[in-house]
C-alpha cells in the first residue's frame, strides 16, 4: 500500500496505523525524512508532478507485484488572505490538495482494477471543506473538490474500487504550535471541540485503516467525519440567555 506524505504529522500517524494492522507500506514525500516511520519503505516523490506521480505507482505495483491501498494524505496550505495570496500560490495549494490526489487515484485505479481483489483508495479531506476556511480559501476549496471527487471515483469505479474519504479536524502534530500557538493556545482550541481535545494521529491513521479494510467493504463514496464533534457552536459562548433565566 502508499501513503503520500505519511512521514511526518497526520502521514506518520497513519503509516503507523497501517503497520501496526500488518501492512507492507511505502511512503513518499519530497524529501526523505530524518526520521523513518517504523519499516516503510520510502520514495522520493512530488505528488504535484504527474509523471512523477506515475512513475510512484508503477514502482510501487512492480516492486511488489500489486497495489491494494492507496492513501492520499500529502497536502496543507500555510495562512494567507486570498486577497494578497497570488495567483501561484492558490494553484499551487489547488495542485496538491485536489489534483494530485485525483492524478494519484488514476494511477491507481489502473494497477488495481486489474487484480481480482480491487482495491480501496482513501482521501484525506478536512473540515475546512464543509465550512468556511478564512486565511486558507484556495484550500478549503480544494478539500470541498476532494470530497466531491471521492463521491464521482467511487461511482465510476465500482464495483473494483471502493473510493472513500476522511473529513479531519484539530489534529496535535509536530507543527499543532504554527496552528494553534503554544500549550495555552493549544488548551483554548481544544475547549472549542465536544470531545474537549485535539485528534492525535494514530487516530486519523485507525480510521484510515477502517475504511481500507474489509470491515468496511460496503462503503463507497462515504465521508467519515474525524473531528471529535466538530465546533461548539459560537452563539452558545456569545448567548446571555441562560445568564439572564
Amino acid at each position: 500500500m502508499l501513503v503520500t506524505g505519511g512521514v511526518r504529522g497526520v502521514g506518520a500517524g497513519i503509516t503507523t496505523a497501517f503497520l501496526q494492522a500488518g501492512a507492507r507500506v511505502v511512503t513518499c514525500a519530497r524529501h526523505a525524512p530524518a526520521d523513518p516511520v517504523g519499516d516503510a519503505e520510502f520514495v522520493p516523490c512530488d505528488v504535484r508532478d504527474a509523471a512523477q506521480a506515475e512513475r510512484l505507482v508503477g514502482e510501487v505495483a512492480e516492486r511488489h507485484g500489486r497495489l491494494d491501498v492507496l492513501v492520499n494524505n500529502a497536502g496543507g496550505a500555510p495562512h494567507a488572505e486570498a486577497a494578497s495570496a497570488s495567483a501561484n500560490f492558490h494553484e499551487k495549494v489547488v495542485a496538491l490538495n485536489l489534483l494530485a490526489p485525483l492524478n494519484l487515484a488514476r494511477y491507481a485505479n489502473a494497477v488495481m482494477r486489474r487484480q481480482e481483489s480491487g482495491g480501496s483508495i482513501v482521501n484525506v479531506g478536512s473540515v475546512s471543506g464543509t465550512r468556511p476556511s478564512p486565511g486558507t480559501a484556495s484550500y478549503g476549496a480544494a478539500k470541498a473538490g476532494l470530497e466531491n471527487l471521492t463521491a464521482s471515483l467511487a461511482v465510476e469505479w465500482a464495483p473494483k474500487v471502493r473510493v472513500n474519504c476522511l473529513d479531519v479536524g484539530m489534529v496535535r502534530t509536530e507543527s499543532a504550535h504554527l496552528h494553534y500557538g503554544d500549550a495555552d493556545g493549544i488548551a483554548a482550541v481544544s475547549a472549542t471541540v465536544p470531545l474537549r481535545r485535539l485528534a492525535e494521529p494514530e487516530e486519523i491513521g485507525t480510521c484510515a485503516v477502517f475504511l481500507a479494510s474489509p470491515l468496511a467493504s460496503y462503503v463507497t463514496g462515504a465521508a467519515l467525519a474525524v473531528h471529535g464533534g466538530g465546533e461548539l457552536p459560537a452563539f452558545l459562548s456569545a448567548s446571555t440567555a441562560r445568564e439572564n433565566s
